[in-house]
């Protein structure tokens, strides 16, 4: 083998992987088709659980000290949710794609994992033992494991023929990083009577320190083809039909057209190639969830696969990926076409749909549609169908931070090892089974003894004689 792991794709989810099999112990190889990182971002927000798992890597706090990085409110369909403001530890934040990108590559050069450029896939075949990448150039890599993280329109995807069912795109809008006049730092989604629209959220501050924003436009008659260009004439022809003169543009710095086109695949694992990211479902992007379900795609199968390498994986585990991340990509899909729907992405101006809105937007002030709402979009309600989510109200959702006396659990998660969480020092014994895969920590006897997977979540919590089944289910047979 030239490494144990290829992943094709250095965009968020692919450097995320990388890191996470870094710190898993397992070489891997990283390589992209394009010959430098890409200055776009096609995504602009961050999640809390998304920031939480950054946060168990140690990674948070240096990646919001590279800018300006202004907290939001959550949003569905435009209609803010201000009540979910101060309900995680931390909140939706404004990091452009492209700045997680940087912060990620350079984080993994300092590891000594650099991004193999220019390196454009042509063909893979698959083994007993292992994968073989060719590439343009006519080099080849050969890999235990290969992990597709090249994006919607994925060529590995392609190459192994993989269903990729859905709906085609049936409207387009402009997606545009600008800089304007006369708007405010909160989002808005804004809508003329004439169907016209445009939505607008902080993107942080230029290198001169001077705000960004998010611009999205649609309406009647703006739905073009993708390949034509997007023109100054036709923003502020666009910002004009919503705003009048309140708000002006004053620099372009990026468009493109997006489309509605909803797709997932059928499957995430195909013998030993996996799908991971946008390669595995695509969306309308709004609130960033692509990207942050493709990171979360990610921190779910780094360890996963490091523990196969490593040679002490169950053999459901790997399968679990596909089990545990497919049906938070159909949600994800399911709510971002509601929101498409609830939008008026074309500015028809239906009155039922209308009428629906306005109802949906009345629903929207009560407090308990307010937290449903967030909790499909902050990722902190996804809770993976795990043994003992029957039981345990705990089991399958991402661990809440404990104060264990001297450190915070999350920073016990840095090692990239299991946690048993043992206030009382109980477990020890059985602990002793698994040195090298599950760290043993407790000093606050308040605290519920729980089992803490590598990616975040509680995997056992609760009855005693479930522990060592529960060790044994994840983390393979004792040493």
């Amino acid at each position: 083998m030239d490494t144990e792991v290829l992943v094709v794709g250095a965009g968020p989810t692919g450097l995320t992987l990388a890191n996470e099999l870094r710190l898993a112990g397992v070489p891997v190889v990283l390589v992209d088709r394009l010959p430098r990182r890409s200055t776009l971002s096609k995504a602009g927000g961050v999640q809390s659980r998304t920031q939480e798992a950054f946060d168990q890597r140690g990674l948070l706090e240096p990646l919001l000290a590279t800018g300006n990085h202004p907290a939001g409110i959550a949003h569905f369909a435009g209609i803010t949710l201000p009540l979910t403001r101060d309900r995680h530890r931390h909140p939706w934040r404004s990091v452009p794609q492209v700045v997680i990108e940087g912060f990620l590559e350079q984080h993994l050069a300092t590891q000594d994992i650099h991004v193999r450029r220019d390196h454009e896939l042509t063909g893979v075949a698959q083994d007993e033992d292992g994968v073989t990448a060719t590439f343009a150039s006519g080099g080849v890599i050969r890999s235990r494991y290969l992990v597709a993280a090249d994006g919607g329109h994925s060529t590995v995807r392609s190459l192994l023929g993989a269903e990729f069912p859905g709906r085609p795109g049936t409207v387009t809008v402009v997606a545009a990083d600008v800089r304007l006049s006369g708007d405010d730092q909160a989002m808005t989604h804004t809508r003329s009577e004439d169907g016209h629209w445009a939505s607008v959220f902080p993107l942080g501050t230029d290198p001169r320190g001077r705000p960004l924003r998010r611009l999205s436009l649609g309406g009647p008659g703006r739905s073009l083809p993708r390949e034509v260009p997007v023109t100054e004439d036709e923003l502020r022809v666009g910002l004009r039909a919503v705003f009048g003169d309140r708000v002006r543009l004053l620099e372009l710095r990026y468009a493109r057209r997006i489309t509605n086109a909803a797709r997932q695949a059928a499957r995430y694992r195909h013998g030993r190639v996996f799908l991971a990211g946008d390669a595995a479902h695509v969306h309308l992007p709004i609130g960033a969830q692509g990207m942050n379900t493709g990171i979360q795609d990610a921190l779910n199968l780094g360890w996963k696969l490091g523990a196969a390498v490593h040679g002490w994986a169950p053999e459901h585990l790997l399968d679990s990926y596909h089990a545990e991340r497919h049906p938070v990509a159909a949600a994800v899909l399911r709510n971002v076409q509601a929101q498409s729907l609830l939008m008026d992405q074309q500015g028809t101006g239906d009155p039922d749909l209308l009428a629906a809105k306005d109802l949906f937007a009345t629903l929207t002030k009560l407090r308990d549609v307010q937290y449903h709402l967030d909790d499909l979009l902050s990722g902190m309600g996804i809770r993976y169908p795990l043994p003992g989510t029957e039981a345990q109200p705990l089991i399958g959702l991402p661990a809440p931070d404990l104060n264990l006396g001297p450190v915070r659990s999350h920073e016990l998660l840095r090692s990239g090892r299991g946690l048993l969480i043992d206030p009382a020092g109980r477990f020890a014994k059985v602990a002793a089974f698994w040195p090298d895969r599950v760290d043993r920590a407790g000093q606050d006897a308040g605290v519920e003894p729980m089992l803490i997977r590598p990616d975040g979540y509680v995997c056992w919590a609760g009855d005693p004689d479930a522990l060592e089944p529960a060790l044994g289910h994840w983390f393979g047979e004792p040493h």
